[in-house]
């Protein structure tokens, strides 16, 4: 279940908190290749289930941004913004790629308050952490630090 903010007060008041994790995604040799298409990267460690199969991951692997950019569909499974008049993605800090994810393998996100500052137009701008864990491994898949800016209705 999503954690609710519904005023920028209570953005500030959850620096720190841990945002619970989104429900499990599979990652698809299909989505891999939409990235691929969108991006103009196919690479065969992306793209080549017969080359991949013998490379050093042993199957394709999702692009890293791929990965980076699901923080935007885990996002609103984590978090809800009631009373919400516009929120805008304002950029990411401290992107990593600590493990491959490979085709086939469930992923979630998990995210915690970094951060929050009042905004002097009366919005807050929030750093949420989303950690994108692969389901069974050591390490995570992504994790990167999303920025948004929040205006709530008055």
């Amino acid at each position: 279940m999503a954690t609710v903010f519904d005023s920028a007060a209570s953005v500030l008041a959850a620096v720190g908190r841990d945002l619970g994790a989104s429900d499990w995604l599979t990652m698809t040799q299909p989505r891999i290749d939409q990235f691929a298409e969108a991006t103009g990267d196919h690479q065969w460690i992306h793209v080549d289930p017969v080359r991949a199969a013998t490379g050093p991951f042993g199957a394709c692997i999702a692009h890293g941004y791929l990965t980076q950019s699901l923080a935007s569909y885990f996002l609103p499974q984590i978090v809800h913004y009631e009373r919400l008049a516009m929120g805008v993605n304002y950029g990411c800090d401290k992107v990593r790629f600590p493990a491959p994810v490979k085709v086939g393998a469930r992923i979630r996100g998990h995210g915690q308050v970094l951060a929050a500052e009042a905004l002097k137009d009366g919005g807050v701008q929030a750093t949420i952490r989303v950690t994108v864990e692969i389901e069974d491994g050591a390490k995570p898949g992504c994790v990167v630090d999303t920025i948004s800016r929040l205006y709530f209705e008055q």
